[in-house]
């Protein structure tokens, strides 16, 4: 978690609760840590169908999010209602990162189904549209749910699902 953090995992609630552990190596070593919490269901129906910015690099000064990491690195999440759909672009010199946690997308008429991963180059990839096709009862309502996480693009990384 960082020098003088402590990291701990744990439900505040009675509800069920799903974690997604991700992690991010930090651009060098010795940097101060960051802290930084996102409570997704805190006025909910205004964030359905919206794309969410959860974290960026604590060195972009013009970007706000509510959590900040030493790396160059975005993540960004949305809640999608059946049917719908967002356009967003992986510009060039990027690759990103696709999680469906709940529900079913298409990613410019692939499907993902829950719990798949995608990887997205920016050099293939702009103007991708992500729509729900498949939605389940989550405690913000009947939706899809899907995770992104953007990054340089790096030659021969990973593999190429898009």
């Amino acid at each position: 978690a960082g020098t003088g953090v402590e990291h701990s995992e744990f439900n505040h609630g009675e509800k069920p609760l799903r974690f997604i552990q991700t992690w991010i190596v930090p651009r060098r070593s010795g940097l101060p840590p960051n802290y930084g919490s996102y409570n997704a269901s805190k006025d909910c129906d205004s964030k359905k169908n919206v794309l969410q910015y959860l974290a960026s690099d604590a060195e972009k000064k013009d970007t706000e999010t509510p959590v900040k990491v030493n790396q160059d690195v975005n993540c960004k999440a949305a809640e999608l209602e059946l049917g719908r759909s967002i356009t967003l672009d992986i510009p060039k010199g990027r690759q990103a990162y696709l999680l469906c946690v709940e529900g079913k997308l298409e990613v410019n008429g692939v499907v993902m189904n829950k719990y798949d991963g995608m990887e997205i180059h920016g050099l293939v990839a702009s103007n991708l549209e992500i729509k729900a096709s498949g939605v389940e009862e989550t405690e913000n309502g009947e939706v899809a749910h899907f995770l992104m996480f953007d990054m340089p693009l790096v030659s021969g990384s990973g593999r190429s699902d898009f």
